[in-house]
């Protein structure tokens, strides 16, 4: 079952249900700011404070950073264009009782090639069932030769900072963005202090470990992942975030981003996707 519904302060969304699961998807940006397994608790963080309304980033759930992860390209803004677009609904689809695919898509206009000069198709597939998966196909559709880099920029609901752990990224190299230091992972991640931290090679399953249960995060299309918690200072500074915000999630994002940017010949696409469960 799903509705397209809109909020007290204007912000239109789709809710979905069914037997296995629930989600909401904002048509701005495409970004899915709820997702939960029926009876359990929600897989995705959503700040209490977030300013839900158009025209303001959501603070949780799963930004789209697209064409640009970060400052990569700065004549774009922070993380691109893409979160801050309206998006098109091109289908809902109802697989069975427990699983519901949403498919929406961007594409170039004016406003887009002045600040970046390429036409391109970007569609975006959300399957919510007893599984979450996310799919994010970028088309080259410009006679040109395009490079980007992206990043599905998930904030995970924990139990509290200091009950996890992440393994999964063990003797990955990373780049310390912090320090701007090329490091090597040594055993799992936790957490004690700010990280921001892009892994690069990475080919296998990471999980998430909290005390109250194991996330685990497949992803294709992409050998880069990114770690960030603000911790306390930072999270103080940044809009929509309560100041003990940094204690109740943990952004595990998988990305195309520094070495594994992504080059696009005129006609070719590539498809980031993770799998969370």
């Amino acid at each position: 079952m799903y509705k397209l519904k809109t909020n007290e302060n204007g912000l239109k969304y789709i809710e979905i249900t069914n037997d296995s699961a629930c989600g909401k998807i904002a048509i701005q940006g495409a970004h899915l700011f709820h997702y939960a397994r029926n009876g359990e608790e929600p897989i995705l963080w959503l700040s209490e404070t977030s300013d839900m309304e158009h025209g303001k980033h959501i603070r949780g759930g799963v930004p789209i950073c697209w064409p640009s992860f970060g400052m990569s390209n700065p004549e774009l803004p922070q993380h691109g264009f893409a979160r801050n677009r309206m998006w098109d609904l091109v289908n809902i689809i109802e697989i069975d009782a427990g699983t519901t695919q949403v498919i929406m898509e961007l594409n170039d206009t004016k406003k887009s090639l002045r600040a970046w000069e390429y036409k391109f198709n970007l569609q975006i597939s959300i399957t919510i069932s007893n599984k979450l998966t996310i799919e994010l196909k970028t088309t080259n559709l410009d006679q040109k030769t395009f490079i980007f880099t992206q990043a599905l920029h998930t904030y995970f609901n924990i139990s509290d900072i200091s009950n996890i752990s992440i393994s999964g990224l063990e003797n990955k190299p990373f780049l310390e963005t912090l320090s701007s230091t090329n490091q090597i992972q040594n055993g799992e991640i936790t957490f004690n202090s700010e990280v921001d931290s892009v892994y690069q090679e990475v080919d296998d399953e990471i999980v998430l470990k909290d005390k109250t249960r194991d996330i685990k995060i497949n992803n294709e299309g992409s050998s880069s992942i990114v770690v960030w918690n603000p911790w306390i200072e930072k999270g103080k500074r940044m809009s929509g975030m309560m100041d003990e915000g940094y204690k109740e999630f943990v952004c595990i994002e998988s990305a195309n981003a520094f070495e594994d940017s992504k080059f696009l010949e005129s006609g070719e696409s590539h498809t980031l996707k993770v799998t969370i469960y």
